[in-house]
């Protein structure tokens, strides 16, 4: 009977424990799936290498869902120079959330008499990205401030893996093995297609910089393209 009972009580206590484990795993694909943290996976699309406009947008955002994105960063304005109206970056918006892409207006700026353009501000977009490595920090600290009247995201992409600066989202431009020392939490890591060697390389260093950063920002729509990745 003692030992019936011994089996009996060993037998209750696995099925405890299967059952904790059941649940744990249930809770943690609930919160991943539901509310967890879902980590920025950006498509950054350089007008300077390849245009994207009205007549291929639709194509470049079907590319960016079908390859695992859920954000683009799309360059909007290039030294000086705002490239679509209004009417067309609300278009824009409208497709991306469509898709359930959030996208980003990027903006390429040179020269520190270039002003961010506060007319593409609250057309939906979910954020503004400021790509801006050229210029001093003091003229990058007050380009960030001047984001403040967008009441949206604020991302910086850079090469400065030191930058002080605190955007929402601080992308390092990490291209290339050798850059990987300063991937990190806290900033979002950076693939550069031209840095790769092939698909298996451009898969390694991408999934390195997901899992190793609060995300991962994929440079640029048109290498990727050309390279077939």
């Amino acid at each position: 009977m003692r030992r019936r009972r011994n089996r009996g009580a060993r037998r209750t206590i696995l099925y405890i424990a299967v059952a904790v484990i059941l649940a744990t795993l249930v809770a943690f694909v609930f919160f991943q799936t539901q509310g967890g943290p879902v980590k920025p996976v950006i498509l950054y699309v350089n007008q300077g290498n390849g245009i994207v406009d009205g007549s291929n947008f639709g194509a470049m955002l079907t590319f960016a869902s079908s390859h695992g994105f859920n954000t683009v960063f799309f360059q909007v304005y290039r030294e000086g120079v705002v490239l679509f109206t209004g009417s067309e970056l609300s278009s824009f918006v409208n497709q991306s959330h469509a898709l359930s892409l959030k996208i980003f207006f990027a903006l390429y700026l040179t020269n520190s008499s270039q002003a961010v353009p506060g007319a593409i501000f609250g057309l939906g977009e979910d954020g503004i990205s400021l790509d801006m490595s050229t210029l001093s920090i003091a003229a990058q600290e007050n380009l960030l401030i001047d984001l403040a009247s967008c009441h949206c995201q604020t991302a910086v992409t850079t090469t400065d893996m030191n930058s002080p600066l605190k955007p929402d989202l601080l992308v390092l431009e990490t291209y290339g093995v050798p850059s990987q020392q300063y991937i990190r939490h806290g900033t979002v890591a950076s693939v550069g297609v031209f840095a790769t060697s092939g698909l298996s390389d451009y898969q390694a260093q991408f999934q390195y910089a997901l899992s190793n950063s609060d995300g991962v920002m994929v440079f640029d729509y048109a290498g990727l393209q050309k390279s077939g990745y």
